[in-house]
């Protein structure tokens, strides 16, 4: 069974993916070079709020953001939810919005892993188009 990587391991493959030493990290973060290199050889525990710091500073997406955080021993921060839900109408509508408005050309909204959540009218012609009639 593969094994989670350490918060450690981690933020050293942020940083080197970010092109940034660890002197242009700790100057971002506000910390210091010599701290940042003990939270990478795991010689230190980061705080909930450094970890929040790191990643902001390495521009990290919210779900490697919650991954960092639960390397560090801390719970996530941010929630997956489903484009459905009641509190997301305003999401929803305007990316209905936005797709009204491509309309005569394809427009399609798609998850992470590529799934179709939404479609225009000229996405379902252009489907249409290139393998016959979509069945209902």
């Amino acid at each position: 069974m593969a094994s989670k990587p350490s918060f450690a391991a981690s933020l050293r493959v942020w940083r080197d993916r970010r092109g940034l030493s660890q002197l242009a990290l700790a100057g971002k973060t506000g910390g210091s070079q010599r701290h940042l290199s003990f939270l990478e050889l795991g010689r230190a525990s980061p705080s909930r709020q450094m970890v929040d710091r790191l990643a902001a500073a390495l521009d990290i997406p919210l779900r490697q953001h919650n991954a960092l955080l639960l390397a560090a021993g801390f719970a996530p921060e941010w929630r997956e939810r489903d484009l459905g839900e009641p509190d997301l109408s305003e999401v929803a509508s305007a990316l209905d919005y936005m797709l009204a408005q491509q309309e005569a050309y394809p427009a399609v909204v798609v998850d992470r892993h590529w799934n179709l959540l939404k479609a225009n009218a000229g996405a379902v012609r252009l489907v249409e188009f290139l393998v016959g009639p979509i069945a209902p």
